[in-house]
């Protein structure tokens, strides 16, 4: 069975009513800080707790919306506060077949409205009942139109008993009597007693319990057992430490009677590996890390009273690299993700229900590549358990999967839930832009393969130069190669530091140093061993005659001077006999003749992709350049 919708109807700030539809393995609920996301899995998780839980309770006082409880309070109503819609699985179905008949069921969903007073409404729960009683008066051998009739008007346990008086033979008598168990009606709904006995038999039980989980049932580093024992523990404390123990199968009250604590060390430590072997899966941040767990013996003496006091301490620690520490002095990052897989695991050995998770803010002090971790986990949990999780950290949208995303947005009036698509907030999508551009920037512009150039004009350049040269039968830069544009050359340092902590194959071909500082940045990254000499070439070790070049420098100057003249039409054209070939790089001598610093490259590089150039409008020794460059660069890569 899962949840397919959610209808929150009056709950703290949800004054409107809000439905949203729930996925079957994934929905993530973004919005700002105090946007109602927390209340949205509140109310959820109240409809039906895993266990009982004070807090997990609907209270008019707590939860109603303030600016309406005086007028709710007048009313004398039972306000209701949420409505969720399951559907029914198909197991769950032929389960409810093989007592009720085939296709006796006339709807896979119902839903369950929750009442302030924590009493629940059920809907849309339908026994098809002409099919009803023909599949049990047939089972039975005892059909007949005549009783059919009848059976079809009972709508009583006293209605029954008064049809079984007007029959005196034992089958039909006995045949009859065995249907009273579907008209007790337990919880007295009206004249629907074969509606309720399914309900209450067969989707109550297999209703899914909601487990709510935030960054506040951290488990403690050391817990007193006897706290632990007399319920004395911080309450979000207790259930943690409590699930560590159920989770090792100890009886605290055993465990504070033992003189001889190795049987409950044995238990403590297979959980330990247990609950290691999954952290350590997914926790990828630092994998030289250790649990361990010790039972201390604390005495001391009361002088006052003169007795002696003895305290049982279960201290929880993370040892690395021979150094152990306590959980606490951990990163809250850490401490929050092994604090769930022990709450969790406990949960994973209730076999007999069935769970959804609500999560607050997973991951909220996780570093991104670790809230990457948390994501490949959630997503393999999502196998079996339905997760709902709110967050405004763009690493905890998965781009690729949108659909999953509800936003939330509060307004004066209410709190509003609603698709991605429909949101036009910008502070509520912030997070989903931020996914996205991430995402873009790591599938667009950077791969296993990547070719660091100074700017954009390089990169149309160099990938125009590619196709015309391979059109040509001749080599181009090889196609699993991404050329990645940085900005200028002061920032490629940059790009390298940033991309190397990926594990990405890093080349860059430059223009010759002009600025001291580049050139300083380059160096030192090269000596501190970020980058190899090797990986690095410039335009002018293509070029015989230069001792600085840039990437315009690999055209011959009528080549480049056509690019240009289409490009700038504003001014005269420029022929080669214009230029002064005593000074080093072509673009300088443009500049010196146009008497200007700097033009703009973007124009002349897209003039090759607008006039549509292949090899006959260049010279063979512009096309020779290229495929010389092209050929060192690919011999770069592994």
């Amino acid at each position: 069975m899962k949840l397919t919708k959610a209808e929150i109807l009056k709950y703290k700030s949800f004054s409107e009513k809000q439905d949203f539809e729930i996925n079957d393995d994934i929905t993530i609920l973004v919005g700002m800080n105090e946007s109602g996301k927390t209340s949205a899995l509140e109310v959820i998780a109240k409809t039906n707790y895993f266990q009982e839980d004070e807090n997990f309770k609907f209270s008019v006082t707590h939860d109603y919306p303030r600016r309406e409880k005086k007028k709710m309070d007048k009313s004398g109503i039972e306000p209701d506060a949420i409505a969720c819609t399951y559907e029914i699985d198909s197991d769950l179905i032929s389960e409810i077949e093989s007592e009720f008949g085939k296709d006796a069921l006339l709807s896979n969903q119902f839903t369950v409205t929750s009442k302030y007073k924590n009493s629940n409404n059920w809907s849309g729960v339908k026994v098809d009942r002409q099919k009803f009683i023909e599949f049990k008066t047939k089972e039975l051998d005892i059909s007949s139109k005549a009783l059919n009739d009848k059976l079809i008007k009972v709508n009583t346990e006293i209605e029954l008993k008064a049809l079984i008086a007007e029959y005196s033979e034992d089958k039909y008598r006995t045949g009859l009597t065995t249907l009273e168990k579907y008209y007790k009606n337990t919880w007295k709904w009206s004249s629907d007693p074969i509606n309720e006995y399914l309900a209450r038999i067969y989707l109550k039980p297999n209703r899914p319990k909601f487990l709510y989980y935030d960054e506040y049932f951290a488990l403690p580093s050391r817990i007193s057992i006897e706290k632990l024992e007399n319920n004395q523990l911080d309450a979000n404390e207790y259930k943690t430490a409590k699930a560590l123990f159920e989770l090792a199968d100890i009886d605290t009250a055993e465990l504070l009677k033992a003189t001889d604590f190795e049987d409950f060390i044995a238990e403590l430590e297979a959980t330990e590996a247990i609950i290691s072997g999954e952290l350590f899966k997914y926790w990828q941040t630092n994998k030289n890390l250790n649990i361990t767990f010790r039972i201390d013996k604390k005495e001391e003496t009361d002088n006052q009273n003169n007795t002696r006091i003895v305290e049982h301490i279960l201290d929880v620690r993370v040892k690395s690299k021979g150094v152990s520490l306590s959980l606490k002095n951990r990163s809250k990052g850490f401490n929050w993700f092994f604090s769930f897989l022990v709450w969790f695991k406990k949960i994973q050995e209730d076999t007999n229900s069935k769970y959804i998770l609500l999560l607050d803010e997973p991951g909220l002090n996780l570093h991104a590549s670790a809230q990457a971790d948390l994501l490949r986990f959630l997503e393999d949990l999502s196998e079996n358990y339905q997760i709902i999780y709110s967050t405004h950290s763009p690493f905890m949208i998965p781009s690729n999967s949108l659909e999953r995303v509800r936003t939330v947005l509060e307004t004066d009036e209410s709190s509003i839930i609603s698709d991605s698509i429909q949101e036009k907030d910008p502070n509520t999508l912030f997070p989903l832009q931020a996914a996205l551009g991430y995402d873009i920037a790591q599938n667009l512009f950077v791969s296993n393969k990547n070719l660091l150039v100074e700017g954009v004009s390089d990169l149309i350049i160099l990938t125009a130069f590619s196709g015309i040269l391979e059109s040509d039968g001749r080599e181009g830069l090889r196609s699993d190669i991404t050329i990645v544009p940085t900005g200028g050359l002061e920032k490629v340092a940059t790009f390298i530091s940033l991309l190397r902590g990926s594990s990405l194959e890093i080349v860059c071909l430059l223009d010759s140093y002009t600025d001291a500082k580049g050139k300083a940045k380059m160096e030192k990254m090269i000596s501190d061993k970020i980058i190899t000499k090797s990986k690095v070439r410039f335009f002018d070790e293509f070029i015989d005659s230069h001792t600085k070049a840039d990437l315009e420098d690999l055209f011959t100057k009528s080549d480049y001077l056509k690019l240009f003249n289409t490009a700038f039409t504003e001014l005269a054209d420029i022929k080669v006999s214009d230029l002064n070939s005593g000074i080093d790089r072509m673009i300088l001598q443009i500049n010196k003749h146009i008497g200007k610093d700097r033009f703009n490259h973007f124009r002349p590089a897209n003039a090759i992709a607008k006039s549509g150039a292949d090899k006959d409008f260049f010279e063979s020794e512009t096309l020779a350049n290229f495929e010389k460059v092209f050929k060192e660069i690919n011999k770069l890569y592994a």
